[in-house]
C-alpha cells in the first residue's frame, strides 16, 4: 500500500510532463502554468474562463446556475420561458425567444392532436404549478453537518434544491411531480467547484457512511437519478454543474482538458471561440453534461464524423471511495490489459464521480449543408441507409423518419407568411404525390447534414443522392433538412403539452443489426398498438420510429409512444406495462437493451439477459472492490 501511495504521485507527475502541461508553484496556490516551450504542445489558454478560482483554475461560467429552478422548469423539460401551448384562438405556438421556432404559430398542431389522440382542448388537466410539496425531512446528523460545513464547499438543504435533483425525465418522474406525489429526495445538495472538492466530499461520505448520487445535467431517461425509497442513510446529490471549465486546449494534439460538469452547449460555445468543436451533439446537448455522456456511453447525432463518446475520450479522471482512477499518459491507444476507462464509461454513477476529461477536438467545419430525401415507403428508406453505410459515405448525420413521424413533423410546421411560399409547398406536394405517385400515408423522409470542406461536402452530397435515386428517393430540399434538425432541440417540449391534455408519452431506443431493422420496427409498433387495445386504451396510440444512427453492422432505432389516457384510472401503471412489453419485443427481435440512454434502474431487470450471468458478476466484482460500502448507492445497473 505504501509503495502504491508513492507511485501514484510519480504517475501523475509523468502524465503532466508528457502532456506538456506541467505547472510550477505560483503565488499562493502552487498552480501557476509553466511557460510553454517549443518541445511542448501549444496550449491555448481560455481568457473567457478567467480569473482564477481558489484552486488556481479559471472560474466557472456555465449557463446553468446553482439554483437551476431560476431558469429551468421544475416539473417539465427545458427552459421556463419555452413551451408549446395553445393561444386564445386555439392555435398552437411555441413561446420564448431561445429557438428558431419560438414565437411562431403552428396552425396544424391542434388538428393533429385531435386526429392522432382524440384529444380536445376542452379536456385539460390541472397540474401543480409550484414546487411547494411536502417533502420528507432532511436526514443529516450533527457530526456530518459540522464536517460538511468545515469543507467550505457550498451546499443546501433547501426543499426546492433537493426536489429538482430528485428526478430525471422519465414519464413517471415528471407525471408524479405534476401530481404532487414525491417520495425520497436527496437530503443535501452540494456543489464542488473542482476535482479536489470532489475528493474531499467522497472522503467525508466514506467517513460518515453517506450515500452519494452524482448529478450532471439531470436529463436521464432511465430512472438513474431516482433516490432509492428504502435508503436510510443521508443522500447527498453531488451537483457537478459548477465544474464547467475548459482547463486547457492543446493545439498540436487537438485535445481539450475539460471539467466534467460542463454542458454540451457551453462546451461547444467555448471551444468555438478558439475555432474548435467536439462534434458531439446528443439531442439533450443543451442541458446534458460531459460527465453524464461518459457515465452513460452517450451518442450524438453527428457521430458519423466525430464518433460516439467512447471514440472521443482520451483521458478520464474519476474519484472513487478507493481513490482516484486515471491513466499515466494521454496516448491515443494503450495495450495495458482491459481498458479501465471502459469500466468507467457506462458506470452510471455507481463507482464514483467523473471530474475531468480530456477529449478530442476538431477545427470547426469549413462548410455545412442540410438536405432531405423523400422515399415512397419506409422499406426503401432503410435500404438506402443500408447502402450508404455499406459504401461508408454517410454524412455527419442521416436520419430516417417513418410516415407517422413525418406527419408529426408536419404538424409542427410554422405558419407560412408568404402566399408564394405556400404555393411552392403545394406544388412540391403535388409533384411528389400526384406526378411521382407517392402515397401521402406511406412516404417517409430522410434528413441530412453534411460537414467538411466545401469540395468534400458537395462530392459527398452527390454520392448520397445518387444512391437514394436507386431506391426511389427524391431530393426534398435544404429547408426540410434544416427544419428537421431545428425540431431536434424542441421536440422534448411537446410531452409537457400532451400531459396538459391527458396524453402521456415516452421515447425509447435500441440498436439492431441491419437485417432485423424492418422486422423490429414493424413488430414493436404493432405490439404497442395491440397492448394498448388489450389494456383498455380508448384511443389509437401514437407508435412511431426513426432510424437515427447508422453503422457498418446495424443501426439505432428510436421509438416514440404516446396515448390519450382519459377513462383509465391508473394510466402510469398501464403505460409502464406496455412499455416493458415493447422492450421485451425489442429483445426478442434482436435489438439491444439500449443504444445510448443507458440502463439505470428502469431497464436493469434485463441486464443479465443482455450481458450474461458472468458479465453481471464481473461488474459486481468491480463495484465491490471500488466501492465496498456502496457510497455510490443509486442502485443503477446492478
Amino acid at each position: 500500500m505504501a509503495s502504491e501511495e508513492r507511485e501514484q504521485p510519480r504517475a501523475r507527475q509523468r502524465l503532466r510532463v508528457m502532456a506538456g502541461h506541467l505547472r510550477r508553484p505560483g503565488p499562493g496556490t502552487g498552480t501557476e502554468p509553466a511557460t510553454t516551450t517549443t518541445a511542448q504542445p501549444a496550449l491555448s489558454q481560455c481568457p473567457a474562463l478567467q480569473p482564477a478560482a481558489a484552486d488556481g483554475a479559471p472560474k466557472a461560467t456555465g449557463s446553468i446556475p446553482r439554483r437551476r429552478q431560476e431558469i429551468l422548469k421544475w416539473n417539465g423539460w427545458g427552459y421556463r420561458d419555452s413551451k408549446f401551448t395553445f393561444n386564445k384562438k386555439g392555435q398552437g405556438e411555441f413561446t420564448g425567444k431561445r429557438y428558431r421556432l419560438s414565437g411562431m404559430i403552428l396552425p396544424a398542431l391542434k388538428e393533429w392532436m385531435e386526429k392522432s389522440f382524440g384529444a380536445s382542448l376542452e379536456h385539460k388537466t390541472t397540474p401543480r404549478t409550484t414546487p411547494n410539496l411536502d417533502l420528507p425531512l432532511s436526514i443529516l446528523n450533527e457530526e456530518c453537518l459540522k464536517d460538511l460545513k468545515d469543507l467550505n464547499i457550498p451546499f443546501s438543504q433547501d426543499p426546492e434544491d433537493r426536489l429538482i435533483r430528485s428526478h430525471g425525465h422519465c414519464l413517471h418522474e415528471i407525471f408524479a411531480l405534476r401530481e404532487g406525489k414525491v417520495e425520497r429526495v436527496p437530503d443535501v445538495v452540494i456543489w464542488p467547484s473542482c476535482h479536489s472538492d470532489v475528493v474531499k466530499i467522497v472522503q467525508l461520505a466514506s467517513k460518515h457512511n453517506v450515500c452519494i448520487i452524482p448529478f450532471g445535467g439531470g436529463t436521464s431517461v432511465s430512472d438513474a437519478l431516482v433516490c432509492p425509497t428504502d435508503e436510510k442513510r443521508t443522500i447527498v446529490s453531488l451537483d457537478t454543474s459548477q465544474m464547467n471549465r475548459i482547463m486547457w486546449i492543446d493545439d498540436k494534439n487537438l485535445t481539450a482538458h475539460v471539467e466534467a460538469g460542463i454542458t454540451g452547449q457551453d462546451l461547444e460555445r467555448q471551444l468555438s471561440e478558439y475555432g474548435y468543436c467536439t462534434g458531439h451533439e446528443p439531442d439533450s446537448m443543451e442541458f446534458s453534461s460531459l460527465g453524464g455522456w461518459v457515465a452513460t456511453r452517450a451518442s450524438g447525432m453527428k457521430k458519423n464524423i466525430y464518433g460516439n463518446i467512447e471514440d472521443l475520450v482520451v483521458h478520464i479522471k474519476m474519484v472513487t471511495p478507493r481513490g482516484v482512477v486515471e491513466k499515466s499518459c494521454q496516448g491515443p491507444r494503450m495495450s495495458t490489459g482491459p481498458d479501465i476507462y471502459h469500466f468507467i464509461m457506462g458506470s452510471e454513477g455507481t463507482l464514483g464521480v467523473v471530474t475531468e476529461v480530456t477529449i478530442k477536438i476538431r477545427s470547426l467545419p469549413e462548410y455545412q449543408k442540410y438536405g432531405s430525401i423523400v422515399f415512397p415507403d419506409f422499406e426503401s428508406g432503410v435500404a438506402c441507409l443500408r447502402e450508404v453505410a455499406r459504401q461508408r459515405c454517410a454524412p455527419a448525420s442521416i436520419r430516417l423518419m417513418d410516415n407517422t413521424q413525418f406527419q408529426f413533423g408536419h404538424a409542427l410546421k410554422p405558419q407560412v407568411a408568404s402566399i408564394f411560399t405556400s404555393f411552392l409547398d403545394g406544388l412540391k406536394k403535388f409533384y411528389i404525390t400526384k406526378f411521382k405517385g407517392f402515397d401521402p400515408n406511406e412516404l417517409c423522409v430522410t434528413t441530412l447534414l453534411f460537414e467538411g470542406t466545401r469540395e468534400k461536402v458537395l462530392q459527398q452530397e452527390k454520392h448520397v443522392y445518387d444512391i437514394a435515386a436507386k431506391f426511389g428517393g427524391l431530393a426534398a430540399g435544404e429547408d426540410n433538412g434544416q427544419r428537421g434538425y431545428m425540431l431536434t432541440f424542441v421536440i422534448a417540449y411537446i410531452r409537457d403539452l400532451g400531459m396538459d391534455y391527458y396524453i402521456i408519452g415516452e421515447s425509447f431506443e435500441t440498436s439492431v443489426p441491419w437485417d432485423r431493422v424492418l422486422d423490429l420496427c414493424r413488430n414493436v409498433k404493432e405490439k404497442l398498438v395491440k397492448d394498448c387495445k388489450e389494456k383498455g386504451v380508448q384511443f389509437l396510440p401514437l407508435a412511431t420510429c426513426r432510424v437515427t444512427q447508422t453503422y457498418d453492422a446495424g443501426a439505432c432505432v428510436y421509438f416514440y409512444f404516446a396515448f390519450n389516457y382519459r377513462g383509465i384510472s391508473d394510466p402510469l401503471s398501464v403505460f409502464e406495462q406496455i412499455e416493458a412489453s415493447a422492450r421485451e419485443e425489442i429483445l426478442e427481435n434482436g435489438g439491444s437493451l439500449s443504444h445510448h440512454h443507458g440502463v439505470g434502474k428502469l431497464r436493469k431487470r434485463w441486464l443479465k439477459e443482455s450481458i450474461s450471468d458472468v458479465g453481471v458478476g464481473m461488474l459486481k466484482s468491480v463495484k465491490e472492490y471500488v466501492d465496498p460500502n456502496n457510497i455510490f448507492g443509486n442502485r443503477n445497473l446492478l
